[in-house]
Parts: structure tokens; C-alpha cells; sequence
């Protein structure tokens, strides 16, 4: 399915952001803003030309994931079985809160799927909740770590 590109723009680019701040999280990697934003910026092109491809849907997750991987491995030096899990902790957590906020929206505005695909507006606002989501929960998670950290 392809993403237009408001949609990539407005959503695909931040809840990439997200999803690598909460890896970062997870794997202990410094939170540097000047690195996260532009590792969120790749992942959301790559995901966008993979969707462009004719590629069963879902195949992009797992690319996502492996590229994720490779490069908390080889730029941040982090272990294999570290990088897993931040990897797929990462992407779990958004397919998670996706599929959560996606029904929920789905009910509560009474939108179907062909209006989320055709309606750009829509679809970007459907996103934010995730997004949100994202940030809070690699907030919190970064915050008790700290706390953690002092005892």
C-alpha cells in the first residue's frame, strides 16, 4: 500500500522517530537527539519505497526491523541478543498501540478502511495517537530507568 506523502511527511517520519527513540531506550544507547531523528528519517524512507514495491504487506515491518538491528549493532556497538529485543520491542509496541488506536478510532468516528486510505487528513490524525504512545512510553520507560539507576 502506498503511503502519500503528506501522510509519510506528518506521520510516517515521526512515528519512525518514536520507534527508534524507544529502541534507544531499550538498549541503553544515549539519547542524542541529532542521531534518533535522522535514524527515524531513514527508516521512514525505507519504509516508504518498500511500499512502493509490489511486496506483500508486512514485509516492510520485517526489513524495518533487521535494518533497525544492524544498525544499533554496527553504529552503537550493542549486543546481538540486546539489539533483538530492542528491535522487536520496538516494532511490537507499534503494532501494538496501531492496531489498538486503529480499532478504537475505527469505532468511536465510525471510519472505515477505504477512508483512512483515500482521506490523507484522516489517516495522518489516525496516526497520532501511536505516535504518542511512542514517545510516552520510551519517556517513561528512560525516566524510571534513571530513577532505577540512583538507587
Amino acid at each position: 500500500m502506498k503511503i502519500p506523502f503528506l501522510a509519510l511527511l506528518f506521520g510516517g517520519i515521526p512515528e519512525q522517530i518514536a520507534l527508534v527513540y524507544l529502541a534507544f531506550v531499550i538498549a541503553n544507547v544515549p539519547i542524542k537527539w541529532k542521531e534518533i531523528v535522522p535514524i527515524g528519517l531513514c527508516l521512514a524512507l525505507v519504509a516508504y519505497v518498500l511500499r512502493l514495491l509490489p511486496i506483500t504487506f508486512g514485509v516492510h515491518t520485517i526489513i524495518l526491523i533487521g535494518l533497525l538491528f544492524v544498525i544499533l549493532i554496527f553504529f552503537y556497538k550493542i549486543s546481538i541478543s540486546t539489539s533483538i529485543l530492542a528491535s522487536l520491542i520496538s516494532f511490537l509496541a507499534l503494532i501494538l498501540f496501531e492496531t489498538t488506536f486503529l480499532i478504537l478510532i475505527k469505532v468511536l468516528f465510525d471510519i472505515t478502511l477505504i477512508t483512512l486510505e483515500n482521506n490523507v487528513p484522516i489517516r495522518i490524525f489516525t496516526t497520532w495517537p501511536q505516535i504518542i504512545s511512542l514517545f510516552l512510553t520510551a519517556f517513561i520507560i528512560n525516566k524510571w530507568k534513571k530513577v532505577k539507576g540512583r538507587r
